[in-house]
């Protein structure tokens, strides 16, 4: 395993409404992180086609409206397949940039769609996915929920890479089996502006003795297209919808790189992976700081399917 790594997170502001916008601002994006020497970069949460910040959809409790199933509608037609042409063209912007490439999108699965992460490798290669368990508040109205079968992490030639998304961080039995994965390089991609996550992804940092690296979204009102039906529920949203806050650090908890606010830019830091073993010395929360004999946790990994079919073989 090498012993250093420079990575990057890329706070930019998605193109709302519009994937195929938004697969060539990852592909353009990426290659300049690469140009300052990253391996590995991530992108936001639902940065594809973007996070719907502010909207309702037409939705209060015993109501929808015709209006707001229009809007439901575009940001259904605007997400992606997994796989599919997208997929396909987001591998040839890793192939290109040869990074480690992880970002946010919303997938569609039949009718449904689930806020997921994408990883490719640097040679292109789809290497697997996770969806989000528990979508937050209002984003269970749009998202359906993941399971078990993609707590995906990948091998680097840095260490092993999982992701989890946004407030999933509060599930402190999801961070347990991250961890219990062997999980060094810990992807945080969010949509979450506030103070308070930076106390979170730090937790995380000392927690899991891992490099943490938080990727957000910048998102002014003017960026989302102003004819959608539900475009009138934006008017109490302030210009600055979404202000940032991505960071990079390292296992004690220290900022690498950011936090960054109130702009779009590309946060680099080099990471020193020899940090890890020095910051596990006296924590390893699956280690020798763990209570097997209280303690045990059973995670289960199978797809949770409700249909099944039983054809009767023929001879």
């Amino acid at each position: 395993m090498s012993n250093q790594v420079r990575v990057a997170v890329v706070q930019a502001a998605p193109v709302p409404f519009d994937k195929a916008a938004g697969v060539a601002s990852v592909a353009r994006l990426a290659k300049e992180a690469a140009a300052k020497g990253a391996k590995i970069v991530l992108f936001p949460e639902a940065y594809i086609p973007c996070y719907p910040r502010g909207m309702f959809f037409g939705s209060s409790v015993g109501k929808r409206t015709d209006e707001g199933r229009k809007d439901f509608r575009r940001y259904y037609e605007e997400s992606i397949d997994v796989p599919g042409e997208e997929t396909v063209l987001l591998g040839q912007a890793a192939a290109e940039a040869g990074v480690y490439l992880t970002l946010g999108v919303i997938e569609r699965d039949s009718g449904s769609l689930l806020c997921t992460v994408l990883f490719f490798g640097p040679d292109g290669a789809y290497l697997g996915k996770h969806r989000k368990l528990k979508p937050t508040g209002s984003e269970r109205l749009i998202w359906s929920q993941g399971d078990g079968s993609t707590l995906t992490v990948v091998d680097t030639p840095y260490g092993k890479m999982g992701s989890v998304i946004c407030w999933e961080n509060y599930m402190p039995l999801l961070r347990a089996a991250m961890y219990g994965k062997g999980t060094s390089i810990y992807l945080a991609p969010t949509a979450d502006p506030r103070d308070s996550w930076q106390a979170t992804i730090k937790h995380i940092a000392l927690e899991g003795r891992c490099f943490v690296l938080s990727c957000n979204q910048f998102q002014t009102k003017d960026m989302v297209p102003a004819d959608l039906p539900g475009y009138g529920d934006l008017a109490a949203e302030p210009d600055l919808m979404c202000r940032g806050g991505s960071a990079i650090l390292d296992p004690m908890g220290n900022y690498l790189a950011g936090p960054l606010y109130g702009e779009e830019g590309i946060l680099v830091a080099d990471l020193d992976l020899g940090r890890l073993a020095e910051a596990r010395f006296d924590f390893d929360a699956v280690g020798h700081y763990a209570r097997n004999d209280v303690f045990t946790l059973f995670v289960d990994e199978r797809p949770q399917k409700g249909i099944a079919y039983i054809k009767e073989e023929t001879a």
